[in-house]
């Protein structure tokens, strides 16, 4: 089971009232994702927004689906703090190295992720 921030619901509202989930493609965000591919020379970068049960990727460069379950989502841990989550090696961490995501492919061993926010007076949410 995947671990949920304490002010979920009042993230999840705010996730929702930007009404970007399931939207088109967007060059804007691809150009995004490819830049950071290209400048960390790592083979996968993602816009994704957690919702209640998945993550959504907006943008994406190097896998070839839209979305995955939440309890399988690197992401839900990132949106638990307002720092920078970074993994080193998902194979010695005790909270991914039995993922599918790091036993299977796309064989995971890295991972770093940063949680959208937005400013305290547009919502009481901190993350989307």
């Amino acid at each position: 089971m995947f671990p949920r921030p304490f002010d979920d619901e009042q993230r999840l509202d705010a996730l929702n009232s930007f009404a970007v989930l399931d939207t088109p493609a967007e060059p804007v965000f691809d150009r995004i994702t490819s830049l950071v591919s290209r400048i960390f020379g790592v083979p996968i970068a993602l816009i994704s927004l957690v919702d209640r049960n998945r993550q959504w990727f907006k943008a994406c460069v190097g896998l070839d689906v839209r979305e995955t379950s939440r309890d399988l989502a690197f992401c839900a841990h990132a949106i638990l703090s307002d720092a920078v989550m970074v993994v080193p090696d998902a194979q010695a961490d005790p909270r991914f190295k039995n993922s599918q995501l790091v036993v299977g492919p796309p064989h995971i061993r890295f991972y770093a992720g940063a949680p959208l926010s937005q400013p305290r007076d547009f919502g009481s949410a901190r993350y989307v």
